[in-house]
């Protein structure tokens, strides 16, 4: 009797097909724009036209003009910055919620945890602004309590307002990855090395912290690549002083109509970025082989 079963080939193609309409969107909306944007970083830039004329003349103003390199420099602070205090202020929350809520009440905190989600990033970040201000909450508060004569100046227009601010916005895609680590954590295992006569600090430095730092290593991705190319935070609460590299892209589009150079500069972040994760991700792969 013949068989109708499916072979190989039939769920090869079956699978191809499958994936093939998310591939042809991700082709479309990603690698495209990145091919065109790498091509024009080596193109020249003419008067309101780009001349197709091969030229490391953009790479080397990015790296060589001060200015460029100074705020590039300045993105990579405050997006270090950012994601360092996000991480540390997001795992003793996450911590909290897997081994100290109960399981039947695990679901409302993490609904509690995504309320931001609900209003606008650019309410959010006007909202910052108001409490940071200089006739804002903070400083009427702090007026009204006797603490200072006279409202601060440094809370706003500034890189402590853009980490702050950045901070508050990216909290919960800190949290819910480091939760989803901690949550996959055998508690048999917490519960052996206290058995050995470890203490709790000893058992979370060497039990809980190295099967946790897949979820920091991605709590530390999450925050640190969509920070640097943030552009509207530096924009409302950052001030003169606190541009960061997206704000001088778009400079280059959109004042300067140079778009070769723009096109640099976000190469050029780009591939710092890039850099910077995989160096993250090679330490961490070194540091759970280590305590392993």
């Amino acid at each position: 009797m013949a068989q109708t079963g499916r072979g190989p080939g039939s769920d090869a193609r079956g699978g191809l097909f499958l994936i093939a309409p998310p591939a042809i969107y991700a082709l479309l909306l990603l690698a495209v724009p990145l091919a065109l944007l790498a091509l024009y970083s080596v193109w020249t830039d003419g008067y309101l036209e780009i001349v197709r004329e091969f030229t490391w003349a953009n790479y080397i103003e990015t790296w060589t003009n001060p200015l460029y390199r100074s705020v590039l420099i300045r993105s990579l602070v405050v997006a270090l910055l950012v994601t360092l205090a996000t991480v540390v202020l997001a795992f003793p929350v996450a911590y909290f919620v897997s081994f100290h809520v109960k399981p039947q009440r695990k679901a409302t905190w993490l609904f509690l945890i995504t309320i931001p989600f609900w209003t606008s990033y650019l309410i959010r970040v006007f909202l910052w602004k108001v409490i940071l201000g200089y006739n804002g909450v903070m400083n009427a508060g702090l007026m009204k309590l006797g603490v200072i004569s006279e409202p601060l100046t440094f809370l706003l227009y500034n890189t402590n307002a853009i980490v702050i601010t950045l901070a508050h916005a990216y909290a919960p895609f800190a949290i819910l990855p480091i939760f989803v680590a901690l949550e996959r954590i055998d508690r048999s295992l917490l519960e052996a090395g206290q058995d050995l006569g470890e203490s709790k600090f000893a058992t979370f430095r060497r039990v809980t912290l190295p099967l946790a730092m897949p979820g920091v290593v991605g709590a530390v991705l999450i925050v640190f690549i969509p920070t640097i190319g943030d552009y509207v935070t530096p924009q409302l609460v950052g001030g003169p002083e606190g541009r960061m590299v997206a704000n001088l892209i778009q400079l280059q589009y959109l004042r300067l109509d140079n778009y070769p150079l723009g096109s640099a500069i976000a190469i050029s972040a780009m591939g710092v970025v890039a850099i910077l994760s995989a160096v993250l991700l090679l330490a961490t792969r070194r540091y759970t082989r280590v305590r392993a």
